[in-house]
């Protein structure tokens, strides 16, 4: 047995969690791979993540097991991958599986020849049927070897395959009509009773909403704006956010948002807290600045390192439960409350025998509005708020003692690009000075921790990397940091964010871009090459790297005045184009390209001595499809002889430009009539 395997000089805490495993495990690299080559053993690629429960319990199970770690060792070369680390390597197995089994998730565990090629894969086994499998492949590969390499030969050409698109040279012209088609599509599919999609697990899929409401609003679509409020509503009163802590949990396990599955991730609170606080300008409702400001709070004490870096997770389990940290019976809260405990219980749905599967525990969730509450209990609105507000620090203190779930501390650069546009959104609209602060403070840690001299991104932050160590990054690192810095130029009017915005995506371009396929790689041209080299098109929980790229190019073009963006960012959109009507909520973040092309982008140029203070009243109005420039310096063309001291908003849209103006009520007289 080894006491520690190759896995204890990561960094990385997942892979760390398995180096005491007696499974003989390799990072991913040169070595396993060698090893895998010269002694001709299958590969054994399990990939998984620090906060995956499933991850855990395959671990529990299968990898501390000494029968099942010795059946390994003898006929595998098994590797272990962080697959936020190594999102590439993830990409081509999860393709490989969803293409065997027609579903995915995590752990992944992939069986691969040694050259890398996958033959066999699934998600979580059970020890026995793990146990079956690794002895049947071990077999299949000793006695049917053709087999084996004739089956990896077709099952690699379909993962070269998977999610590509062709090249389409011809604009076509784009309607009204096309948006339309989508959305027609994609709202059979909506739960009119729960909001969301009508499917369980519930994932908050915060890009949707954001697309659905800025259709909603564009084509004054009511039942549509509906749906958005109901979806908003109820992931705010779900069991899916912490009521008591702030912060969304990864997805609810049921339909009705109620169960979390407790993992707590950076990239969707980071999105979340976009989606609410833009909301908030659509629809002003104090639910969705409530939810802002606890979800920051929440980043803010428990995902951010002391130099404002963000980092990635917080795990479902503690003590080996998940969901331990989260959950209380109502003995719990009538020992922390005294009196004050049925209150909470009633506003909270606390019951004795428990309102979820483990027995005699809750999980906290609110069905009634507060008005509507108050009124059935005989107090007043503000009475009511009152105690509860009172209340929740006290179960927060009380829960603070507790064994805490583990943290990831891996920083990532896509994930702190998505968290620190998430922070420009809710200055955006909320005008908090300490929402600015801290997307300075991130925007420097970024561009001081992850930006190299080259202006190439590191995807993660080592304080102490080895000098040899290869800087990786993908394409969803300059995607997301690059849609980052156009935010925070937008609420700053500061033209360094910009410029730097403008160095990252010449490298995603050089680096990238492939003017033969017309779309970006997900890895760089000059990274390690894998058995395939993959696109990712379809936008998830976290919108494809391709369409946000697609779009930065977009609002490059303009603000820049640069014809070479613009040219691909319509390439990207071309080759998309055909596929989005037929599964509306994998495109959305490409439908609001879309919309941006039909409708047309209001660029909004704010000059003179009172700009900041006339960009904060322009942001109270909902006009979600434009970008905004300004300043007292002639430092971009649309800025060119328009600088003066007195303070001046230009319209300008499809290359024209309205007449100068003085106050916000007409610049938005001049867009309602454009």
């Amino acid at each position: 047995m080894l006491s520690m395997n190759r896995l204890a000089n990561s960094t990385s805490p997942y892979l760390l969690q398995h180096a005491n495993n007696p499974v003989d495990w390799y990072p991913w690299g040169p070595e396993a791979l060698q090893k895998a080559r010269d002694e001709d053993k299958l590969l054994l690629v399990s990939v998984g993540y620090s906060a995956c429960h499933w991850c855990h319990v395959m671990e529990h199970e299968s990898f501390e097991d000494e029968q099942v770690a010795a059946l390994m060792n003898e006929h595998f070369v098994c590797i272990k991958v962080d697959r936020e680390e190594r999102p590439d390597v993830d990409q081509i197995y999860m393709s490989a599986v969803q293409l065997m089994t027609n579903r995915g998730g995590w752990p992944l565990n992939c069986i691969c020849l040694p050259d890398q090629r996958p033959i066999y894969g699934g998600t979580y086994f059970p020890k026995t049927d793990w146990m079956n499998v690794l002895m049947s492949l071990a077999d299949f590969y000793t006695n049917r070897r053709d087999e084996a390499i004739e089956y990896a030969v077709r099952l690699t050409e379909g993962i070269q395959q998977y999610e590509a698109v062709d090249l389409i040279l011809e604009q076509p012209d784009y309607a009204k009509s096309d948006i339309e088609a989508i959305v027609k599509g994609w709202k059979r599919y909506l739960d009119k009773k729960e909001g969301g999609m009508a499917r369980a697990p519930k994932f908050p899929m915060p890009n949707n909403w954001q697309f659905m409401m800025r259709y909603a609003h564009l084509f004054k679509d009511e039942d549509v704006a509906q749906h958005v409020k109901l979806t908003l509503h109820k992931m705010a009163f779900g069991g899916i956010y912490d009521h008591i802590g702030g912060g969304f949990a990864r997805y609810s396990v049921d339909g009705r948002w109620h169960v979390p599955h407790f993992e707590k991730m950076l990239y969707d609170n980071a999105q979340l807290v976009g989606l609410y606080a833009e909301a908030y300008v659509w629809n002003s409702e104090p639910l969705y600045k409530d939810v802002v400001e606890e979800t920051l709070a929440f980043v803010q004490r428990e995902l951010m390192s002391t130099d404002f870096g963000f980092y990635s997770a917080l795990d479902a389990d503690s003590e080996g439960v998940e969901g331990k940290f989260y959950t209380f019976t109502k003995a719990d809260i009538e020992a922390i409350l005294g009196d004050d405990a049925d209150l909470f219980n009633i506003y909270y749905h606390v019951t004795e025998p428990g309102n979820w599967e483990e027995e005699e525990t809750n999980v906290f969730f609110r069905k009634e509005q507060d008005e509507l509450l108050a009124k059935q209990l005989g107090l007043t609105t503000a009475d009511l708020q009152d105690k509860i507000a009172q209340a929740k620090p006290r179960v927060f203190e009380a829960r603070s003692k507790r064994i805490r779930p583990g943290l990831d501390n891996k920083i990532l650069a896509a994930w702190n690009g998505l968290m620190l546009k998430g922070i420009c959104d809710a200055y955006r609209t909320f005008g908090n000075e300490a929402y600015l602060q801290l997307a300075l403070n991130n925007a420097a840690f970024i561009k001081n921790n992850l930006i190299k001299a080259d202006s190439r991104l590191t995807r993660i932050y080592k304080k102490e990397a080895a000098a040899n160590e290869p800087v990786i990054a993908f394409l969803d690192d300059y995607a997301s940091v690059v849609e980052a810095y156009i935010a925070l130029y937008e609420v700053t009017f500061d033209i360094q964010w910009l410029q730097l915005a403008q160095q990252l995506t010449d490298n995603a371009i050089r680096y990238y871009y492939d003017d033969n396929e017309g779309m970006f790689f997900y890895t760089a041209s000059d990274d390690e090459q894998l058995i395939a080299r993959k696109t990712e098109i379809m936008d998830g929980v976290i919108p494809a790297s391709n369409s946000i790229m697609a779009r930065n190019l977009h609002k490059l073009s303009l603000l820049l005045e640069n014809s070479h963006y613009e040219d691909i960012a319509a390439q990207l959109l071309r080759n998309v184009m055909p596929y989005m009507a037929k599964y509306g909520s994998s495109y959305s973040n490409w439908g609001m390209l879309l919309m941006e092309e039909v409708f047309g982008t209001y660029e909004i140029a704010v000059t003179g001595n009172q700009v900041h203070q006339v960009r904060q009243e322009l942001e109270q109005h909902y006009i979600p499809n434009k970008i905004m420039l300004g300043g007292t310096q002639e430092n971009l063309p649309l800025l060119q002889n328009r600088i003066a001291d007195e303070t001046r908003i230009f319209i300008c849209k499809d290359k024209t430009c309205g007449l100068p103006l003085t106050s916000v009520s007409d610049a938005l007289k001049q867009i309602e009539l454009s």
